[in-house]
This record gives structure tokens, C-alpha cells and sequence, in this order.
């Protein structure tokens, strides 16, 4: 006998908002969320997500909270051929902040560039011709943007991590990637294959970051 779930429109097998879930997808909901964690980019190696895997993860970026419908933030990707491109401006950077910066130093920083297989900027547009939706509202659209591709990436089976740093904010990377005067580099997100992986840390109680307003 034929299965009807294989025979239903994307329509009908879409779930309606606010429908309750089935228990599995709630299950697989909490589990996802709960057994992610950040696998630094000295960690991660080959195989990184393929064409296909990459997409799904940028994909999920869309359906983070967006007021106004503004799309206040974009990904870059850096790919390999890219990436010594890269590594001269973190090494640029680091002369511009630091001019005393010893060669081991400034090969360091530019080894940086050239981990984890997938890596992309994440870019959040502060301000535009919509002045309702403040910057901090736009950076929370970016984060949630973050998480649904962090929790994508850990789904497909890869490890990821979002790290900073002050190259982020010198005038070498806003260069190299062309940021307009209102965005924002963000982070990096480094996502691939976990080569070594860590003890999961503890998760912080409820009863530290949840309160009760009183009547």
C-alpha cells in the first residue's frame, strides 16, 4: 500500500502554525538544541558541508525574526582560493593595531584564515532608510540568523563555531570585503568536520538567567 505521507502536497505536509507537534519532532527539537556546542576552527577539518549541505545551512538563516522584513544582515562566503586574500588582511590588521608584531606572530595570524572548510562573515546593516528598527533589534535578527545555521550544521552532522576578534573592526577587512558604512562585521562562522572534539560543558540553570516580575 502506497504511503500517504509520501503522496501529500507540500501544503498539506507543512505543519500549521500552532498545530502540536508530534512528540519525535519535539524530541528532535530538544536534542538538536540541547547536544549543540562550539568546536573552535582548530578543531574542525575535512570533509566540510558540500554544495548542497551549504545551502540548506544559509538557508536556515531565513527564517530568523526580521521586523519590517529589512533582511539587516548578510553572509559571506570565503572560499579556499579566497582564502589567502584573507590571511592578508587579519595580517595587515595586526600591523595597523600592533606595528611591534613579530614575524611568528604575524604568521599566526594569518594561518587563522585558512582553517575549518566552510567559513563565512556574517555582515549586520545597522541602519537604513527604515529608522523604526533600531540597530540592537537588527543584530538580534542577525543571531537568530546565527543559531538556526549553527543548529542546521550540527543536524547535518558538522561541528561549528562563531569567533571575533580585532581584525573584525580594522580598515583591511572592511576593505577586503567591501562593507558599506553602516554594516557591521559580526563574526566569522567556521563549520566542518569535528577532528577532535571537547567535554560538553555544563549548561547554566534556569534559575540564573530567569526572573519574575512581581505583581
Amino acid at each position: 500500500m502506497e504511503d500517504p505521507a509520501s503522496t501529500a502536497s507540500p501544503a498539506e505536509a507543512v505543519p500549521t502554525l500552532g498545530d502540536p507537534r508530534p512528540p519525535e519532532v519535539v524530541e528532535l527539537a530538544h536534542t538538536l538544541i540541547h547536544t549543540r556546542q562550539t568546536i573552535l576552527p582548530k578543531r574542525l577539518g575535512d570533509p566540510g558541508p558540500d554544495a548542497a549541505q551549504t545551502q540548506a545551512i544559509l538557508g536556515a538563516a531565513a527564517s530568523a525574526p526580521d521586523h519590517h522584513e529589512l533582511l539587516p544582515w548578510r553572509f559571506i562566503v570565503v572560499p579556499p582560493a579566497a582564502r589567502g586574500r584573507l590571511a592578508d588582511a587579519f595580517a595587515s590588521a595586526l600591523v595597523q593595531r600592533d606595528a611591534s608584531a613579530t614575524p611568528l606572530q604575524i604568521e599566526q595570524a594569518r594561518e587563522k584564515a585558512f582553517r575549518a572548510p566552510l567559513l563565512l562573515l556574517a555582515v549586520a546593516r545597522l541602519r537604513d532608510h527604515d529608522a523604526e528598527i533600531e540597530p540592537h533589534e537588527r543584530i538580534v535578527s542577525a543571531g537568530c540568523a546565527l543559531q538556526n545555521m549553527l543548529l542546521m550544521a550540527h543536524a547535518l552532522g558538522f561541528g561549528a563555531a562563531l569567533t571575533s576578534g580585532k581584525a573584525l573592526a580594522s580598515s583591511a577587512l572592511r576593505k577586503l570585503f567591501d562593507l558599506q558604512a553602516d554594516e557591521q562585521a559580526l563574526c566569522f562562522v567556521s563549520v566542518g568536520t569535528v577532528i577532535k572534539a571537547k567535554p560538553r560543558r555544563l549548561r547554566p540553570a534556569l534559575a540564573h538567567y530567569v526572573s519574575t516580575l512581581l505583581p
